[in-house]
């Protein structure tokens, strides 16, 4: 889809990449379509990070095994609640037909830690392979803004139904994602600052209530410097809008060309 390179007479569309903000809103004193592009992002980002729901989903399974650790420290117990309540949610999903993914994740993140935790004895364990992932996460995001493709354009761009477009024909999207990549990277990256000493000095139902605690505010803050980044950035180009205008002006063209043939013959 990114071999699009030049848009159709799709002139809205080619004109609010180009240039957003040039129609403004007189009595206002703003961009008229400032509003709809603000909600348009913030409905993306609900999209691919979960929303509520999400977080409930993320945070849950954590909070039920640190609980019933702190009270009985029982290994096996804690980690069986953790992996039931996440089987629970991701099933309440598929019951409702729900996107699953968020909930999935979960469960084989959990899966992940019991099964870790039980092989080593070792509760601490059971947050280890989160941990991992967090700081893979931190710098695959860091490495990707390097490379001038920056991941978080990668999740989103589907979303805005831009695809890759913003790569070579959206400069100003493809600083906002830079931006936002590098703060998704380097936020996560200090909360595994945090986390990675307190694994190997404090003990499970320390470490375990940190790292429950900073589960939601670093995610809050990387989801909302990634909407005022894109809040100010250029709108999507829609490609899946040009293609589909594309069709119509060839099947017009052709539909033209057939009108014309018995006449001429």
């Amino acid at each position: 889809m990114t071999s699009i390179d030049k848009p159709t007479d799709h002139r809205s569309t080619a004109s609010d990449a180009d240039a957003p903000h040039s129609t403004a809103d007189p009595a206002a004193g703003r961009p008229s379509g400032d509003a709809d592009a603000r909600a348009v992002t913030e409905a993306a980002l609900f999209e691919a990070f979960g929303g509520v729901r999400g977080m409930v989903e993320t945070v849950l399974p954590g909070l039920l095994f640190v609980t019933i650790y702190t009270i009985n420290a029982d290994l096996h117990v804690s980690a069986i609640a953790a992996l039931a309540v996440s089987l629970v949610l991701g099933v309440a999903r598929l019951v409702r037909r729900d996107t699953v993914k968020h909930a999935f994740s979960g469960v084989f993140g959990v899966a992940f830690g019991v099964v870790f935790a039980m092989m080593t004895g070792n509760a601490k364990d059971f947050y280890l392979p989160g941990m991992l992932y967090t700081l893979g996460l931190s710098l695959a995001y860091i490495l990707t803004a390097v490379a001038g493709v920056p991941l978080i354009g990668l999740i989103l761009g589907p979303i805005f139904k831009e695809n890759l477009s913003w790569r070579t024909r959206n400069p100003g999207r493809k600083k906002a994602y830079t931006r936002a990549s590098y703060a998704w990277g380097l936020i996560l990256l200090a909360k595994c600052a945090i986390l990675f000493p307190l694994y190997w000095w404090a003990d499970t139902t320390q470490l375990g209530w940190v790292l429950v605690s900073l589960k939601i505010p670093p995610f809050l803050l990387a989801v909302w410097l990634t909407w005022v980044f894109l809040a100010k950035a250029p709108a999507p180009i829609d490609v899946f809008a040009e293609m589909e205008a594309a069709e119509e002006a060839e099947k017009a063209e052709k539909a033209a060309r057939a009108a014309k043939e018995p006449g001429e013959s």
